[in-house]
């Protein structure tokens, strides 16, 4: 699937024009052009932070539910793939894996995510033009959510994932919250623009103390932190970013050790691919969703010494085998070796962020031309809960 050079040079003039000018050093003096990530979304960044500033800030205060055990400011959502027992329809929720429950509580998830969309646009719409308008709308959300006493959302996740009968709040719950991690690159973007008060700031990077500290002691947080598959990985791009934005140094080294030690052992197969995903109902759109995230994983952790986009194994194994696996069913996906999601087959792929960081990191041209043909605004709601990562001019 890799490109030659003289493939790629040969590519017309309206593609060629999609990559920047500039050039970044790879190994013994390669060279990789690298795609002008502002010029390539700029229309898609504008319409829709121009669309995000007329939406007034809405948290998980607005909407409640008696199935909740918790109170007003705590998030609450419902396992996904739970449903009444036809047997025993009063009774404790049944598993059907990969079906979601249309009639579950999602009206906090539906909120996190819509903060997650608004808050790197609008950032992003700053960052390109530095047109102050954006910048302070962008952090009306970020005062709504994490700031004000009325509307703020408590930082814990105690009631997520909850399923009728049966608990509360379970450790899987804190994947919710993967969609916190653009918002917190986007506070830190954000800094620059002059327009965040210093205390609001600090605000911000309390409540991110706060919620890693419940992350890393809470029994939920333990569970999730050793969950196998796209879980784990979810627990330590979250856990990375707020480190990062918090600077924890000490949580910022654990998630590099457990990268190397845990994620990539035990999740990377000989061949590339995600044993763990593939035997899911929806192996294809898992696949790609934990792919993304470990390269976002990558992404926040890689130095300029240590780069994890280039960690292997003894064995070969690391997230360069990883996306080679993957990369010929996101060019080809009627190639797909496995069997087809049972939701939402004919959404998938979209942008992948994993192809952009990857291709800036590995040096491969290939991965910025296929990321640059592919759907960045997905608009089923099931492909924008497993697409985190939408704004990648907020990480370059």
């Amino acid at each position: 699937m890799r490109i030659s050079r003289r493939e790629f040079c040969g590519k017309s003039a309206s593609m060629m024009a999609c990559l920047a000018s500039s050039r970044l050093s790879f190994g013994r003096g390669t060279l990789v052009a690298v795609p002008d990530v502002a010029a390539i979304d700029r229309n898609r960044i504008l319409s829709a932070a121009n669309r995000y500033l007329k939406e007034h800030p809405v948290t998980i205060t607005a909407y409640s539910t008696p199935r909740s055990s918790g109170g007003r400011h705590d998030y609450f959502s419902e396992g996904d793939y739970w449903w009444p027992d036809p047997k025993n329809p009063g009774g404790p929720y049944i598993q059907r894996d990969g079906f979601s429950n249309p009639d579950n509580f999602s009206e906090h998830r539906r909120a996190l995510i819509r903060l997650s969309l608004q808050v790197p646009a609008l950032t992003a719409a700053w960052k390109i033009t530095r047109d102050k308008r954006y910048a302070r709308h962008a952090i009306r959300h970020l005062r709504a959510w994490f700031l004000d006493p009325a509307t703020l959302m408590n930082p814990s996740l105690q009631y997520a994932q909850a399923i009728h009968g049966r608990t509360t709040g379970r450790g899987t719950g804190i994947i919710d919250t993967v969609h916190l991690v653009e918002v917190v690159r986007a506070a830190s973007v954000l800094e620059d623009s002059q327009q965040i008060e210093p205390r609001d700031l600090d605000g911000l990077r309390r409540w991110c103390v706060d919620y890693l500290a419940w992350m890393i002691t809470s029994e939920n947080g333990k569970q999730e932190r050793d969950a196998k598959n796209n879980h784990g990985t979810c627990w330590v791009a979250q856990v990375a970013e707020f480190a990062r934005f918090t600077e924890n140094h000490t949580a910022t080294s654990f998630c590099r050790t457990r990268f190397q030690e845990v994620l990539v052992p035990n999740q990377v197969a000989d061949d590339g691919s995600f044993p763990l995903e593939l035997r899911r109902t929806k192996p294809y759109g898992y696949c790609l969703f934990n792919l993304d995230v470990m390269a976002t994983v990558c992404q926040i952790l890689s130095t300029p010494s240590e780069n994890l986009f280039r960690f292997v194994l003894p064995d070969g194994r690391g997230f360069a085998k990883a996306i080679a696996y993957m990369l010929p069913y996101i060019v080809n996906k009627n190639a797909w070796p496995h069997r087809h999601d049972v939701e939402h087959w004919n959404n998938w792929p979209v942008r992948q962020p994993s192809l952009v960081f990857a291709g800036i990191a590995l040096g491969r041209t290939d991965c910025f031309l296929i990321w640059r043909r592919l759907n960045p605004d997905p608009s089923v709601p099931e492909i924008i809960r497993n697409y985190p990562i939408r704004q990648p001019l907020l990480w370059m």
